[in-house]
């Protein structure tokens, strides 16, 4: 009898462990085995598509086949062995050189000049079938992720609820991803330290591990988290219907940190002031150190030795500073009745922000709209539409979190001038409130030109602090009606100040125990 090596395959590993295929090919290569007379010596099974070369277990085969373990192969179908033609035409060279080749489905005689010329003509059809379900299948997917659906597996932090479904977010998971957005946002963390913060905070793989530092990596730089569909491999981004985990604004802030070419050095000490100060004489970032229990700050320049300051004689002075910035009784109370008056009047401005939020979004559909016909007619290379359209997309994703925002909160700009009315009647208080990383964070808001020469200290407030801070000096001696007038002026400044440089909360909640911790 003539030994023979049987092989059998399906396309995925899902369709062989749940299919009855495998199962199938095996008891008719046996039947074609017994009735030819064939002994089967061994069996190789493959759990992979044929569309490709590279198959592993259909390599190995080919290899013993040529060392002459074997006198030919059965297979149950000529799609089953191959569906490329370059597989086929390494059978073809087997054939040539001898070994018999047999299909247990088909009754086909590759030894004569019609049989081959009929498995030739199978097997392109077969490898034709393979392009036109490749193309049907692109354009399935181009078409759902026109209509704005992710036609893949969802990322961490989704669920998938079926084909043609929009990926909603998962309820057990999805704090936990856009909690890593944020801690990721405050430049406080690198990939492992987040691994090792998210883990203690109870995220878990499927399988009860880590996510690992290369798969955050992928996640902090996926725009689905905030709306987009990207598809890495062809560079196209669509806008995605599912609902977003986190806002464009945060998104971006983790961009820069991620991509940015200089990266923050993470020390085993992490200093109050780091980064914070600068060397007068060469303008270098001082860096802390400890010497007997205290912490100094000096200045790594060659240059200036002598810049060598202790950090209690910079809280000194960042105390006198923020000092003369407060209000008296009387501008807290006028502030109260200012808002009374004002809120009318921010409720129509919030409804025409909302207006103007329709109209840019409507001109940045126009201009997708002008830049896809652009394309069409070949007037710019796909590379520049690519990176045109990602633009707009996310110019668009982040108006439409302004108008969202306005909508579900009417009395935002009250709540922002209050709060940052509180932050400014008595800003060292604000200031001896927080937690050491919230500080950092108030300083770079508050203060500017934060100087080191020698042992002296310069802080500099930042308009319209200064202005605060001189407001009862400046006035002083003037009438009451004149020294509102003043702050009138002062409360404008305030808002629009705001509205570009949100303050960290004075409360020390649970992100400021965490970054403690971190």
């Amino acid at each position: 009898m003539k030994r023979c090596f049987g092989y059998i395959r399906v396309s995925t590993p899902k369709q062989g462990e749940r299919g009855v295929s495998l199962q199938e090919q095996r008891d008719a290569i046996i039947r074609y085995a017994q009735r030819f007379q064939l002994d089967i010596a061994s069996w190789f099974e493959e759990r992979e598509t044929a569309a490709k070369r590279g198959r592993p277990v259909f390599g190995r085969m080919l290899q013993l086949l040529k060392k002459g373990q074997a006198d030919g192969i059965i297979i149950h179908k000529i799609d089953r062995s191959a569906r490329n033609l370059k597989d086929w035409a390494d059978l073809g060279e087997l054939i040539d050189q001898g070994t018999q080749i047999h299909f247990a489905n088909e009754s086909i005689d590759l030894n004569s000049r019609g049989g081959r010329l009929s498995a030739d003509i199978q097997a392109v059809v077969a490898a034709d079938f393979i392009r036109n379900l490749r193309e049907e299948t692109k354009k399935g997917i181009y078409g759902r992720l026109k209509q704005g659906l992710y036609p893949f597996i969802a990322p961490p932090g989704y669920l998938d609820k079926g084909p043609g479904k929009v990926k909603e977010p998962d309820p057990a998971r999805r704090h936990h991803f856009l909690r890593a957005f944020e801690l990721y946002a405050t430049d406080r963390y690198t990939l492992d330290s987040l691994t090792e913060e998210m883990y203690r905070l109870g995220l878990r793989t499927r399988k009860g591990g880590k996510i690992r530092r290369n798969d955050w990596s992928k996640i902090l730089n996926n725009p689905f988290y905030m709306g987009i569909i990207h598809v890495r491999r062809t560079g196209e981004s669509f806008a995605g219907a599912h609902q977003p985990l986190i806002s464009k604004s945060v998104f971006d802030r983790v961009q820069t940190i991620l991509h940015r070419k200089t990266r923050k050095v993470f020390g085993r000490h992490r200093f109050l002031f780091s980064r914070l100060l600068l060397c007068k004489l060469c303008s270098r970032s001082l860096s802390g150190e400890t010497q007997k229990g205290h912490t100094y700050y000096r200045c790594p320049g060659k240059h200036s030795p002598s810049t060598f300051v202790r950090e209690e004689a910079i809280e000194a002075e960042i105390r006198s500073a923020l000092d003369p910035v407060q209000f008296p009784e009387v501008a807290e109370k006028y502030f109260a009745e200012k808002v009374a008056q004002l809120r009318e009047g921010w409720v129509q401005q919030q409804e025409n922000e909302v207006i103007a939020l329709n109209l840019r979004i409507a001109q940045l559909t126009e201009r997708l709209d002008r830049l896809t016909d652009a394309y069409i007619d070949r007037m710019i290379e796909k590379d520049i539409y690519e990176r045109k359209k990602t633009t707009l997309l996310a110019d668009q994703s982040g108006i439409e979190e302004q108008r969202a925002a306005l909508k579900e909160n009417p009395a935002a700009a009250e709540h922002r001038l209050t709060e940052f009315f509180e932050l400014a009647k008595n800003a060292r208080l604000s200031y001896e409130l927080k937690l050491p990383e919230e500080k950092r964070d108030f300083l770079k808001i508050v203060t500017s030109n934060r100087s080191v020469e020698g042992k002296n200290i310069a802080i500099m407030l930042k308009s319209p602090f200064d202005e605060v801070a001189n407001w009862s000096k400046n006035t002083s001696g003037y009438p009451l009606r004149d020294r509102l007038r003043t702050l009138d002026r002062l409360i404008g400044k305030l808002m629009e100040f705001f509205e570009s440089n949100p303050i960290p909360s004075t409360q020390a909640g649970e992100s400021g125990t965490e970054m403690r911790a971190a």
